[in-house]
């Protein structure tokens, strides 16, 4: 088997014609062909289907394309690696917006000092978005809140944010503002709430907290934005229920928003690294796991994470 047949095969794949990759690959159709059916004889099996429209991969066929990609991805990677002296490639990471708001720049900051030559291609979307993109191995790591279904990734528990009642202090009488004692979800269900919808895992937290309680949130708004939901907390539409993350892009948070703990003490959101498996990702990959898990150790001990603590596996590492 050889580079230049995986080469083909996926391009014949990502197009959809034997014809438009052999134009695309500046090789005669007929050779295309026949490397295909060596490739095929070598492995015994079928990996396309013609059909009167083009090719299509057969079962074995689709499964043999996403190995073949991440083997020539690995393989440009090793070409990159032998080039230069320093660890060189590119790792996509992928972050939720309220963790993106603590540790982005903190982790871009660590990667230019310690591996210079790595091009980060850095993805911020909700969590459920960022899991179906590792899935369909668009990303090479991220950091999630339910990786219960990850049993094809590799998995770090990483850490836990209490959940909080955030509102603009400006739009709170004072005796209201002084107060800093938790908050039972009795007392969150007479508040006014801004959520994200239900797609959202940090909505299913929440939901999960006022079913234990017996309660329903009162819910006059669901964003999916974070700028956009703190903007609208700012400007006194309603309060909302996040970690203290989602106050990370506001320097003045403390003076602008009152941060009041849940009483449930199950309603935290658990943070996991997670990542294509040891053997899936390339050398610049791992050397970013390392750096992106030990940035988020030293913002939790540094109290630069608001109301977040390490994880038990994490303490005992």
């Amino acid at each position: 088997m050889e580079l230049r047949q995986l080469r083909y095969f996926v391009r014949i794949v990502e197009l959809g014609s034997m014809g438009r990759a052999a134009l695309d690959l500046e090789v005669v159709q007929s050779a295309l062909s026949q490397q295909i059916s060596r490739l095929e004889g070598e492995l015994a099996t079928r990996l396309l289907q013609r059909t009167a429209k083009g090719v299509t991969p057969t079962e074995a066929g689709l499964a043999f394309f996403r190995e073949a990609q991440l083997t020539l991805r690995h393989a440009a990677q090793a070409a990159r690696v032998a080039q230069h002296s320093r660890l060189t490639g590119t790792v996509s990471v992928g972050l939720a917006p309220t963790t993106s708001a603590v540790i982005a720049m903190p982790f871009m900051a660590a990667m230019r000092e310690r591996y210079p030559d790595v091009r980060l291609h850095m993805v911020e979307s909700l969590s459920g978005h960022l899991t179906g993109m590792l899935n369909a191995r668009q990303l090479d790591l991220a950091i999630l809140f339910n990786a219960q279904a990850a049993t094809r990734w590799s998995v770090t528990p990483l850490l836990e944010e209490k959940l909080l009642l955030i509102r603009a202090r400006r739009h709170m009488s004072a005796a209201a503002a002084a107060r800093s004692r938790s908050v039972t979800i009795a007392q969150l269900a007479e508040i006014p709430l801004i959520l994200p919808t239900g797609t959202h895992g940090l909505r299913s937290v929440i939901d999960a907290a006022f079913l234990r309680a017996e309660r329903s949130p009162r819910l006059l708004a669901e964003i999916d934005s974070l700028p956009m939901l703190m903007d609208a907390v700012d400007a006194g539409f309603g309060a909302t229920v996040q970690p203290g993350a989602a106050v990370g892009r506001f320097p003045d948070a403390a003076e602008r928003f009152h941060l009041a703990p849940l009483a449930d003490r199950s309603a935290v959101r658990r943070n996991a690294l997670c990542s294509l498996s040891d053997d899936e990702l390339s050398p610049a990959a791992l050397a970013v796991r390392i750096v992106l898990n030990e940035t988020a150790q030293a913002l939790v001990q540094a109290g630069r994470w608001p109301g977040a603590k390490l994880s038990q596996s994490h303490l005992l590492s």
